[in-house]
């Protein structure tokens, strides 16, 4: 398989450790809406990779009115104060991406997050110079994951044909969005989210369409490039 030209990366569970964190802001927020019986791992199983829009829909459903107008910015704010003081980059992020840039290959983003969470998460994770105008935000297409609009945006935004991207997901959302929108994906499950279930959201990945999966992202960077560190 030859090597891609550019690579396009979720970034919560896949560059920033930040799931656990969003996981708990979350039960929390749902709680406080009186919306009970919803652990941390029911909101993981049944919302990772999903958008904030989506996760309203269900609160709406949940509640039987529309979601409360101030719902997303409280899971925001509350999530950024969180951020600031334990946002965590997975372990070697920052040399996987060193490595691709030093091979000459493309770099871009593609979150679900919106565009003010995306924006800060990249700055309090030092990640932010690495994606010069190459992050993307779900806020900036008509539909999320799985649908392949983001995709699609970032790889026309790094000027690269779909079928040269590789997609790097911790999600089969994601990983099934990658796939419809013409590009390889490789699932990663190193994320501490994923430690009592790397096993099974490995199978879920695969029968999304994964072409490898790793827990470590240098073996993600081994996988791309065909040569090891």
């Amino acid at each position: 398989m030859n090597s891609p030209a550019a690579v396009i990366f979720d970034l919560d569970g896949c560059l920033v450790d930040s799931e656990p964190l969003s996981l708990e802001v979350l039960a929390t927020e749902m709680h406080r809406l009186g919306i009970d019986g919803i652990t941390v791992n029911d909101i993981r199983d049944r919302f990772l990779g999903v958008s904030i829009q989506d996760i309203c829909r269900h609160v709406s459903e949940r509640l039987g009115q529309a979601c409360p107008d101030d719902f997303v910015d409280r899971v925001e704010t509350r999530l950024l104060t969180e951020y600031q003081t334990r946002l965590q980059q997975i372990e070697n992020a920052e040399r996987l991406l060193d490595r691709l840039s030093n091979a000459g290959m493309k770099t871009a983003l593609a979150t679900g997050s919106s565009l003010r969470r995306m924006k800060a998460t990249l700055e309090i994770s030092g990640l932010v110079a690495h994606f010069p105008g190459t992050a993307y935000s779900a806020e900036q297409v008509a539909n999320g994951k799985p649908a392949p609009d983001l995709f699609l945006l970032a790889a026309e935004g790094i000027a690269t044909d779909p079928k040269d991207c590789v997609v790097i997901e911790d999600s089969p959302h994601g990983v099934k969005g990658a796939i419809s929108a013409g590009m390889r994906a490789i699932g990663f499950v190193g994320g501490t989210h994923l430690h009592d279930i790397r096993s099974h959201q490995t199978q879920l990945l695969k029968s999304a369409g994964a072409s490898e999966i790793f827990e470590c992202l240098l073996d993600v960077g081994d996988a791309i490039l065909h040569k090891p560190a």
